[in-house]
């Protein structure tokens, strides 16, 4: 993982909403419309914070229909980690 990428999910993450996407999203896939739920946003807000963390890689974006179901993208939580690890050597 590049230091780009690493900025870009430091950002995403740095945000209370979509880190609390992040851990929903840990114990398995879920429609727009779950994660929708949890929170007291709207619908074109829940759509922003998606999109960023789709863009930074950290989140699997598949739709199925008029759906978006997501999920977490494990590889690159994997290289985030090992991105932070490899600092502490």
């Amino acid at each position: 993982m590049n230091t780009r990428n690493m900025i870009l999910i430091c950002k995403a993450l740095s945000d209370t909403k979509r880190l609390e996407i992040v851990q929903i999203l840990s114990d398995g896939e879920k429609c727009g419309c779950k994660i929708l739920d949890k929170f007291n946003i709207t619908q074109p807000t829940l759509s922003h914070h998606m999109k960023i963390l789709v863009d930074c890689g950290l989140v699997n974006d598949r739709k199925e229909g008029k759906w978006h179901h997501y999920s977490l993208n494990k590889k690159v939580i994997r290289e985030a980690s090992s991105f932070i690890e490899a600092l502490g050597r």
